[in-house]
This record gives C-alpha cells, structure tokens and sequence, in this order.
C-alpha cells in the first residue's frame, strides 16, 4: 500500500502532552499530524483539576521546566482566546507542625527559586475570605499558579494549532509504528518521526519496550462541586495539611515527618488511600476536588463511596461544605514511574515516547515538550 501522505512529525495522542509537542513542533516550521483515537481525549489531560501548579515541583530541572510551561501556558491561552486565571495558590495551616513545615519552607525558598510569601492569618483571610476562620493560623502564597478547565483547553486548543498548521485525526487508531511509518485506520502514513504521548495506555503499541520502562499507574478519585451562592469564590487554588507530604518540593523540610506521623495517626483513612486535598475553581463557579491515589497496573473501574467521603470530611477542615453539592464524580488514570519525574525515550529509531508525568502533566506539559521537541530535532 502507498503512503497515504507524508508528515515530518506525527504525534499519537490528543491529551495536553500530544497538544503540546504539536505546538512547538509547529513553530518550528515542521509539518505535524496528530492522530486520536478517540473524538476528542478522554484520558488524565480532562480529569484533573486543571492546574498549572509549579510550587509543587522539586527544585532544580523539574521546578525550571514548569516555571517555563507557565510562560508558555500564557502566551498559547492568550492566543487562543481560551479562559485561564492567573489565581495563585494557598497552602493552609491549621496546626503548629503544619504551621512549622510552612515557615521551614519559605526559609529556603528564595534559595531554590520559590517566589513565595509566608502569611499570617488575616491576610490569608483577605486572599480568600471563603476558608474557615477558627484555629487558622496563616498559609504559604505563591503567585505562580494558573488554573484552566482542563475539558475546554483539550476541547478547543487543536482548533488554535490548527491555524499554525497542525493536522488532526480524531477518531482514527494507530495500530502499527515502525521507523518511518504507521498504521492509522486504514490508512498508512510515513513519518519522518514518531512521538507517542499515550498516556497510561502501555498496550496497544509496544508492550514490551513500555514493560521494561518499568512504568505503573495511579487511579485517583476526584469530584465537582456546586455551591448554592453562584457569588462563591474561593480565590487562589487552596490546599491544607495533607498536601505537605504528597509533593517532592517539601522533602527538604527536617519537620516533615513529625508531621506526618501525626498525620497517620489524625488521619489513618486519608493517609491509607494517598489522600491530599486540592481545590480549584473554574469560569462556571463549579468547584474540582480531589484526590487520592490507588497505585498499580490493574485499575478497578469502580468508584468506592468510602474514598470520596474521606475526601469530603478533609475538605470540611477548611471550607464549609454545608452549602457545597457534589455535581459530577468520577476516576482519573495516570502513568507514572516509580523514579523518575518522567520519561523521555527513543524506543525505536526515530521512534520516541514521552510519558510519566505522574499529576503533573497540566504543570509541565508545555515546557516539557519544549525540550523534547528540540532533542528529537537534534
């Protein structure tokens, strides 16, 4: 069979790492074709909070590449026309020890590259006047963070990459890859090179190179909720206690595991199913909140109510969830690798595949790709 067409980059998958090597790629001046196998993705680029969130990345590489994702983040919504909200973040302390990792913190943070500020109680009030007052004690502000609904910017970016010059095929499978071609329905493709961002799909192409990758997954549950007062705004993104021990940036700080262990012992049921809480909230006043994290191959595909109320009873800490009514729940799926911060491989000549970004995907996806476009160009 003749190639159907030639295209210097094809890209598989439609989720925002795909969407983002597209654009770099674009403006590079190459011809890129994305292929989805579904109408539009469905996978961990639309089931998240759609936070653009580097105060959670460790310092050095992983904190630059998400501080570069966020220009790019802002120049590619702009020019899309596509809602974002350059919203901030809260960290709230409720305790001493949560108080005392804060401060510990913020004492390095100039150090590492945080732009962040240390807060007393008042002024987080006037930050976001919807948390709960009784035993605040102050929070961590940071600046950096965007919020996007993630549905919208998955929905309506590849029209804006189309007008740079990027060729979608929705609703068109890849069944075969070999160096220099593949296999999209029924049609063949050939390909100068090939970038697969398939996310947690590690069988439908190469099974075995992804088994060796060592990669596993995490289904997390989350939730949107609605409150009865449509003037409800709650600010910057907010998360609280649990938070601390979930992402990397905060290892550094001597108390952390004292307040950990309190934590286990506070928080037995949370701290069993990963549980962190995260609240951000988007253009239609709906809130996203979640999330805890089941890790391992399989995934069971059902929602278990026990995990979602442990999740609300957190959430009750520091908001009133009286006037708040669950909308939408469902589960997410993510790839991840049990060291590394993603992964980045040619697997077969010209062959490349970038993964792994655990919950971080919104947060790295731009600058992220900026570097593996370049690489794979070299």
């Amino acid at each position: 069979m003749n190639p159907r067409k030639h295209t210097d980059i094809a890209i598989i998958g439609a989720g925002i790492l795909g969407l983002a090597h597209a654009y770099h790629f674009a403006r590079a001046g190459l011809k890129v074709s994305v292929f989805e196998r579904s109408q539009l993705a469905v996978g961990a680029s639309v089931r998240n909070f759609g936070m653009v969130w580097p105060v959670g990345q460790p310092p050095g590489e992983m904190r630059d590449i998400a501080l570069r994702s966020r220009e790019v983040w802002l120049d590619v919504l702009s020019q899309a026309g596509i809602w974002h909200q350059q919203c901030g973040s809260l960290h709230l302390a409720y305790h001493e020890d949560e108080m005392g990792v804060l401060e510990e913190f913020f004492g390095m943070s100039s150090e590492f590259g945080y732009e962040c500020q240390l807060i007393q109680a008042a002024e987080v009030l006037e930050k976001s006047s919807v948390v709960k007052k009784q035993n605040l004690m102050g929070g961590l502000w940071s600046p950096s963070e965007l919020c996007v609904f993630p549905r919208q910017v998955i929905r309506d970016l590849p029209a804006y990459l189309q007008t740079l010059g990027v060729d979608f095929h929705f609703a068109t499978a890849v069944s075969d890859v070999r160096t220099g071609m593949l296999q999209a329905g029924e049609h063949e493709v050939s390909a100068d090179r090939i970038v697969l961002c398939t996310g947690d799909d590690f069988a439908s192409l190469f099974p075995a190179q992804f088994r060796n990758l060592g990669m596993t997954r995490s289904k997390l549950q989350m939730m949107r909720m609605k409150h009865r007062n449509r003037d409800f705004k709650i600010g910057p993104h907010l998360c609280a206690g649990l938070t601390l021990g979930h992402y990397s940036n905060f290892k550094v700080c001597n108390r952390l595991p004292a307040l950990l262990k309190r934590y286990r012992d506070d928080w037995p049921d949370q701290v069993q199913w990963g549980i962190h809480l995260l609240v951000s909230q988007h253009e239609d006043g709906c809130l996203t909140v979640g999330d805890s994290h089941e890790y391992g191959l399989s995934v069971d595909p059902f929602l278990r109510q026990e995990i979602d109320q442990f999740i609300l009873d957190y959430l009750s800490t520091f908001l009133d969830t009286s006037e708040l009514n669950v909308v939408e729940r469902w589960y997410g799926v993510y790839s991840k690798h049990p060291e590394k911060a993603y992964v980045a491989e040619e697997i077969m000549d010209k062959v490349h595949v970038v993964t792994g970004v655990g919950g971080a995907g919104m947060t790295l996806s731009f600058g992220l790709a900026e570097r593996q476009a370049k690489r794979i160009m070299s």
